[in-house]
């Protein structure tokens, strides 16, 4: 069931017997004579989804992490839909919008009849106060402003069904941010809760074809279907009721136990396949998916602001003595593309920068050489009486970060260089992270099919993966995110992209999907446009 280099056969033992016992009879089976061929839905039963780790904060805007798009996803609703394939925005509570030329206003039409699970109506007022935090913020409530809206000025409630937004300035991609999952549509009570409260589930009320039957926080989520549930987006094919009786979303770190419960029919879908399990997996005729992020790459985030790397010699250098195809060939699959820019080649505004990320081990000891690093007795650089060591914590979220880092880790050594990995739960990580002197680079990505995407990960409002000081970054990112000609926002995340590798902030590794595996008798899964799953046409044979 797992490699045993990786885990102990007496632990994954011991968790596995853990497991099964939270699973019970739910997993596996379908409901009671429902067996019937695949092209058939039927409604009820049980999905047992396995999750690799506990969902964090589930304040919407918050709420990026997978394992709570994989909650608020079957909870809530959005204003639109993004298609998958497509990347088309469709409507979904909102049955249709107009945007004015310059992208400073959008008016949405609402559905009629909407609810919430609290029998509140999902109406312009609800809408008007959600986007009011998202857009603004609440300081008294300590809401944090959304990442996927910018400029936001106001709300205008036109009619009961009609919802108007103003912008101060042009906001191209709210369109498609109404879309994401920090845009998932709530009560006006629990808008109007705190911070804190907001981060609980229990405290969620959304109008999504699920609603929550039962919590063990950091442990499972039991969902239950709601009866009354029609409106989905016209798109789907499915409408009314959800197919499935429940969810039951169980957390189970282990990678092992994951794929052992799926493969033996105690679960029915899993996330979090690593990459040395894809080939296990699908020999017992089980599915991978493997669902494109669509948005900035995994990679390490370079600090500028740290006392070593404020120099962009010893900057490019890193850059250059990192061999991204090492790391893909020797830890990961063709899932897993080798980086060629800093967006993914399915990312809106990419392009291709392979040249400038290529390996080149004698041009990064040249800059350091350049830069005045010279080779100790323990063959660590110094300059000025300093060991060239650079720390970075593993990151929970990414796939098999720890054995990235480590790999780079021999790479970087072969250059002089001392990478220190920090374990992930490090009692001073929250704070450490913050400080570009203890932690000088950071491992991370961040997944969304709009041009925002590289100002969510890189603006030092939002997300400031490199803890910016950088004016003219900054500058670039605004910019693009306030124009409103398609071709012209384009190029200008080109310039971006170019202008991140040409100061070394980045160093690009691969193309980071979200890989699960399903069992045979699970049908219709579906994702939104950035690898979350969405069981709402889901059902079991």
């Amino acid at each position: 069931m797992s490699r045993s280099r990786l885990r102990s056969t007496a632990v994954a033992g011991a968790a596995m017997l853990a497991v099964v016992g939270l699973l019970g009879a739910c997993g596996g089976a379908g409901p009671a004579g429902a067996a019937r061929a695949a092209g058939e839905p039927v409604y009820g039963g049980t999905l047992t989804y396995l999750e690799h780790q506990p969902p964090t904060c589930l304040y919407l805007p918050a709420a990026g992490f997978y394992p709570n798009g994989g909650i608020l996803n079957q909870i809530t609703d959005k204003l639109t839909w993004q298609n998958p394939e497509t990347l088309e925005i469709e409507p979904w509570i909102a049955t249709r919008w107009e945007v004015s030329e310059d992208a400073t206003s959008y008016t949405f039409h609402l559905r009629d009849g909407v609810t919430f699970s609290d029998g509140t109506p999902l109406d312009a007022e609800a809408v008007a106060a959600n986007f009011d935090v998202y857009g603004l913020g609440d300081e008294k409530l300590k809401l944090p402003v959304a990442e996927f809206v910018n400029n936001y000025e106001r709300s205008e409630v036109v009619d009961r069904l009609t919802v108007r937004f103003h912008f101060a300035k042009p906001s191209p991609g709210f369109l498609q941010g109404t879309s994401v999952i920090g845009a998932g549509l709530v009560s006006k009570k629990t808008i109007s809760l705190p911070y804190e409260e907001q981060c609980q589930l229990k405290n969620i009320a959304g109008s999504g074809p699920f609603t929550v039957k039962h919590q063990v926080v950091d442990k499972e989520v039991h969902l239950a279907a709601r009866e009354d549930y029609d409106w989905a987006p016209p798109s789907s094919e499915h409408q009314g009721r959800a197919y499935l009786d429940e969810i039951k979303i169980i957390v189970t770190p282990e990678d092992n136990v994951r794929v052992g419960a799926l493969t033996s029919g105690q679960a029915d879908f899993v996330r979090y396949v690593q990459a040395y399990d894809e080939e296990t997996v699908k020999s017992a005729g089980f599915t991978i998916y493997a669902e494109p992020t669509r948005g900035v790459n995994n990679g390490l985030y370079l600090r500028p602001g740290n006392s070593i790397l404020k120099d962009p010699d010893v900057r490019q250098a890193l850059l250059a003595g990192t061999d991204a195809r090492e790391v893909v060939d020797t830890l990961f699959t063709p899932s897993y593309p080798v980086a060629t820019s800093v967006l993914s080649q399915l990312a809106q505004g990419y392009v291709d920068l392979s040249p400038r990320l290529a390996h080149d081990p004698d041009k990064a000891n040249a800059l350091l050489d350049k830069a005045g690093w010279a080779r100790g007795a323990d063959g660590v650089r110094e300059k000025d009486g300093r060991k060239l060591r650079l720390g970075v914590f593993v990151a929970g979220p990414q796939p098999l970060s720890k054995q990235t880092l480590e790999l780079i880790g021999q790479q970087w050594a072969e250059l002089g260089v001392k990478l220190e990995i920090r374990p992930a739960d490090a009692g001073t990580q929250a704070v450490d992270i913050k400080d570009a002197e203890k932690t000088p680079l950071q491992h991370s990505m961040v997944g969304r099919a709009d041009q925002d995407v590289i100002k969510s990960h890189f603006h030092s409002e939002n997300r400031d993966a490199i803890l910016s000081d950088d004016e003219k970054l900054d500058r670039l990112l605004a910019e693009q995110s306030a124009e409103p000609d398609v071709a012209a926002r384009n190029a200008k995340v080109g310039e971006i992209q170019r202008y991140v590798i040409d100061q070394a902030y980045a160093i690009p590794l691969f193309e980071e999907p979200q890989v699960y595996g399903g069992a045979p008798h699970v049908h219709g899964i579906a994702f939104e446009a950035v690898a979350r799953p969405w069981f709402y046409a889901t059902w079991k044979s």
